[in-house]
């Protein structure tokens, strides 16, 4: 047998190469990049994630804290975040067709402030039925939490007690208070309504209510706390669930200087409170910013396999005419809805 000299070898060596020129050392670096590109971009598709963010509705200081949130929270677990809204509070056909879309379009994950206790059930479980982790923050509905159904919620017995404690001093011994805003679609304020009522009692047992069912109406909410002023001339201070009925409550009071003595207590300002007019006491707000930040949160630790709490509960806020302009109510009510990459405190 004959050894083959080095020069033959190279020879093979060569000839191979100039054989696979796409596999000369240059081509090989060129390869090598492209397939690593490909494979990087391959990756990050695969692993973008959507979260949807549904609140009642937009553009207010009610729900524009919770887009703010949920940017930060977006901006800091590598997420993105589709935010979309029906143009009013009571459009809850409008929010299913939102929940519709989430669902077909694949997103991985949907946060939702309900319009509508009853009509978003059936959106809600098909979204789930979908695998899609599903945040209901807010006001809860009638599904328990477990599986990929998780609660953030504002606390409205502490809402209620907060209430309670700021119109005590505002009433003499069996005087009357007005509750407007009922609305039995959204099952938060019925919770902070019958709280209140217990409150109340608990604190002074000889003090009358009047209730009215609500809206989102402000013509329709001045309407009725006028007819309430007038059937009740008594009423020393009208608690207001909603916002729309808060409005209306103050016109109503403006608008007549013998009512001028009436205070208002109010939840859920969508707007600068008025706190330049006498009539309004104070205002109850629900830390939207929080939910919006920690439903987020909760989706991206859901994915990654972690545990989250079922059910997590967010402590309003009393803010008034003194404390209004302080930072952190500022915080809270900011509509710059811009991610901040720092924590937003959730226990206030």
């Amino acid at each position: 047998m004959t050894a083959s000299s080095p020069t033959s070898e190279r020879s093979k060596t060569s000839s191979f190469r100039t054989s696979l020129p796409f596999l000369s050392i240059s081509g090989l670096g060129v390869y090598a990049v492209l397939l690593c590109t490909l494979m990087t971009l391959g990756c990050r598709a695969r692993t973008a994630i959507i979260i949807a963010v549904i609140p009642r509705t937009a553009g207010t200081n009610l729900w524009e804290p919770a887009h703010g949130g949920a940017e930060t929270a977006a901006l800091n677990t590598g997420t993105k975040i589709y935010w979309n809204a029906p143009t009013r509070e009571d459009d809850f056909e409008g929010q299913i067709a939102l929940v519709h879309q989430v669902i077909a379009r694949g997103y991985q994950g949907l946060v939702l402030a309900p319009d509508q206790t009853l009509a978003l059930i059936t959106p809600v479980r098909r979204a789930l039925a979908s695998g899609i982790p599903t945040v209901v923050m807010s006001s809860e509905l009638p599904i328990p939490a477990g599986g990929n159904l998780f609660y953030i919620l504002n606390n409205e017995d502490s809402a209620a007690r907060i209430a309670a404690a700021r119109v005590q001093p505002l009433i003499h011994h069996g005087g009357t208070i007005a509750v407007l805003g009922l609305d039995p679609d959204i099952a938060g304020i019925m919770v902070r309504a019958r709280s209140f009522e217990q409150y109340m009692t608990q604190l002074d047992p000889s003090i009358s209510l009047v209730k009215k069912m609500g809206s989102f109406n402000f013509l329709h909410e001045q309407q009725v706390a006028e007819e309430t002023l007038k059937s009740a001339p008594n009423i020393q201070v009208i608690v207001a669930l909603n916002w729309a009925s808060a409005r209306g409550a103050i016109a109503a009071i403006e608008n007549s200087p013998e009512l001028r003595g009436v205070k208002v207590v109010a939840f859920d300002p969508d707007g600068t409170p008025p706190f330049n007019l006498a009539s309004l006491d104070c205002v109850i707000i629900q830390n939207t910013r929080g939910m919006g930040q920690k439903a987020i949160e909760e989706i991206d630790a859901v994915r990654r396999g972690q545990s989250v709490p079922a059910v997590l509960k967010l402590e309003p806020k009393l803010v008034t005419r003194e404390n209004f302009n302080s930072p952190e109510v500022q915080q809270w009510i900011s509509m710059d809805w811009r991610a901040i990459p720092w924590h937003w405190s959730t226990t206030h």
